[in-house]
């Protein structure tokens, strides 16, 4: 199959098929090869991404001890993917189980930025600082760190970006996927999450730090 997707062209083949062919009573057709392989990779990996979603979740509120902030950190993860599917659209390529990997690691990448701004709000907040300068002086602070985190991964993979022998059709979908997803999660962790902290971070119990 050259020029489209794998599952595309045998749903494609399926319904013709099943318009110009007709079966005896007691035959059935299946179909195998690398649609076969593909099907039950991404059946492994959606049992995968499951569990690892729920883990992070755990390790989140072991961490910070509090549903709403495991929540907050969890936002970046839909525009980490959001930045990932454009990615692939923009360059043509389509969503195999290499891009699938490469959104399992855009996860954990978006989800320690997220736990590395949230952690520092916190300790802002024990310090009783107000809460308006809290998220102002924690995106400041924090905006190297992130940076870094994103610019060290997107480099590292601009070679697999770049790839175009023997392998790149595994390399190359996976480093689109990482690397234009770190766009939208880096510009969510930077600009978003501090003003969803301010909103939503701090219980109604606390808000006296604001008002200091």
């Amino acid at each position: 199959v050259r020029g489209r997707d794998l599952v595309g062209f045998v749903d494609e083949a399926k319904g013709k098929v099943a318009q110009q062919i007709k079966l005896p009573a007691g035959y059935r057709m299946s179909w195998g090869g690398q649609f076969e392989n593909q099907q039950r990779a991404a059946a492994r990996l959606a049992l995968v991404v499951t569990i690892a979603l729920a883990l992070i979740f755990l390790l989140l509120f072991t961490t910070l001890g509090s549903v709403r902030q495991s929540l907050l950190v969890f936002v970046n993860i839909p525009f980490a993917l959001l930045g990932g599917v454009v990615a692939l659209a923009v360059t043509g390529e389509y969503l195999s189980v290499p891009a699938s990997v490469g959104f399992i690691a855009l996860m954990g990448i978006a989800v320690l930025n997220g736990l590395v701004m949230i952690t520092y709000f916190n300790q802002l907040v024990a310090r009783g600082t107000p809460l308006a300068e809290v998220v102002s002086e924690g995106a400041l602070r924090r905006f190297r760190p992130v940076m870094m985190t994103a610019c060290i991964t997107g480099f590292g993979l601009i070679p697999l970006l770049m790839a175009t022998g023997p392998g790149s059709e595994i390399q190359r979908p996976l480093a689109i996927v990482v690397i234009g997803g770190l766009v939208t999660a880096t510009l969510l962790t930077l600009i978003l999450l501090p003003i969803l902290f301010q909103r939503f971070g701090v219980p109604e119990t606390n808000t006296e730090y604001e008002a200091s």
